[in-house]
C-alpha cells in the first residue's frame, strides 16, 4: 500500500510523529533499526510525567503500544538503505522491500563516539554518559571524569563543577587541543588534565569504579561523560538532497520544513535544540502537524 508518510527512525521523535500522524488519520509507516541513543538502558529523569525516570528503551517500548491502537499505522523493524523521489512519492528501500509514502520524516538520530574497553557496554546508560543535562544531578559530590580533549570537555568538565567539586578530564591518548582560555580556566578551577589513553574499567553492575591508562594511571571514577561529540545519521537525507549545516546536521526551520518539499526532520538529527528526549518528541509532533499540513489539498487551505 502507499503512505501518506515514511517515519524512519523509531526513536522518541519518530513515535511522536507516528502518533501524531495517526491522529490526524493519515496512514504512516514507522522503519525502525532499533538504533541509536533510545534504544539504551540509560533512565531519564527530566521527561515530564514520569517522577522515578523512565528509561529510554521502556519510552520505545511505550510509544509503540500507543502507536498500535491505531490500524492504518504500522512499524516495521529494519534498516533503511535507500530514499528516492519518483513520480511524487518517497520510495524507501528496506531489507528488499519497498514502501511508497507522500512525505517523510527523517528521524534517524545520531552516533556516539563511545571509548571502546573490555566491558564497556555494561557502563553505558549506567555510570558513563554523554549529557550533563540528562544526567548530571545523579553525579552530585561524586568523582567525575571528562573523557574528550578539547574546548568542549573543558566547558563540560567546568560546568560539572556546579554539581561536584570532584573533576578531572583525560584526553584518551590526544593531546589537548585545548584553547588558551581553556587550559587556563581548567587550571584555576583546579581541574587535572590527564593527558593518556583509557585502556580499560573496572566496575560491577553497571557501576564503574576505576579507570586504567596506558601510561600506567589507575583513576578513580563514580561517572564517566564522554565529550567527544555525535555523527548525525543524514546517508539517507544526502540521497534526497537536503541542506546539511557546517556540523552536518539536517537544516530545518521552525515547522521542520527541510530543504526539500514533503520531507521533514526531527530530533538530535537537527541539533536545532538541545539533544534531550523532550525536544525530540516536541520536534517529532511539529513535523508530523507540517506534513499533515502538506497532505490536504489546495481547496482545504486558506493561508
Amino acid at each position: 500500500m502507499d503512505w501518506d508518510a515514511l517515519v524512519i527512525g523509531g526513536g522518541p521523535a519518530g513515535l511522536s510523529a507516528a502518533i501524531q500522524l495517526a491522529r490526524y488519520n493519515r496512514r504512516v509507516l514507522v522503519l525502525d533499526s532499533g538504533e541509536g541513543r533510545s534504544s539504551g538502558v540509560q533512565v531519564n529523569h527530566n521527561y515530564l510525567g514520569f517522577p522515578d525516570g523512565v528509561a529510554a528503551r521502556e519510552l520505545r517500548e511505550l510509544g509503540r503500544k500507543q502507536l498500535a491502537a491505531y490500524p492504518h499505522a504500522e512499524v516495521r523493524d529494519g534498516m533503511v538503505e535507500k530514499v528516492v523521489r519518483d513520480d511524487g512519492f518517497f520510495v524507501a528501500t528496506a531489507g528488499g522491500k519497498q514502501d511508497r509514502g507522500r512525505t517523510v520524516v527523517l528521524a534517524c538520530g545520531v552516533l556516539d563516539d563511545y571509548p571502546e574497553f573490555p566491558g564497556a557496554e555494561d557502563f553505558l546508560g549506567r555510570s558513563m554518559f554523554w549529557c550533563i543535562t540528562c544526567d548530571g544531578y545523579e553525579c552530585r559530590s561524586r568523582q567525575v571524569v571528562v573523557l574528550g580533549a578539547d574546548d568542549r570537555a573543558a566547558a563540560e568538565a567546568l560546568q560539572l563543577l556546579s554539581l561536584t567539586d570532584r573533576v578531572l578530564v583525560l584526553t584518551d591518548g590526544e593531546t589537548a587541543g585545548l584553547g588558551d582560555v581553556a587550559r587556563s580556566r581548567l587550571q584555576a578551577a583546579g581541574v587535572p588534565v590527564v593527558e593518556d589513553r583509557l585502556v580499560e574499567a573496572s566496575g560491577e553492575d553497571g557501576q564503574l569504579h576505576e579507570l586504567r591508562t596506558a601510561g600506567g594511571r589507575a583513576l578513580p571514577v563514580d561517572a564517566l561523560f564522554v565529550v567527544r561529540g555525535a555523527r548525525p545519521r543524514t546517508d539517507l537525507a544526502v540521497q534526497l538532497g537536503v541542506q546539511l549545516n557546517d556540523r552536518g546536521y539536517v537544516v530545518v526551520d521552525t515547522e521542520q520544513h527541510t530543504s526539500v518539499k514533503g520531507v521533514l526532520a526531527a530530533g538530535d538529527l537537527t541539533s536545532l535544540h538541545g539533544h534531550q528526549v523532550s525536544t525530540a518528541v516536541h520536534e517529532g509532533a511539529q513535523a508530523a502537524c507540517a506534513a499533515n499540513y502538506l497532505l490536504y489539498p489546495e481547496a482545504f487551505k486558506i493561508d
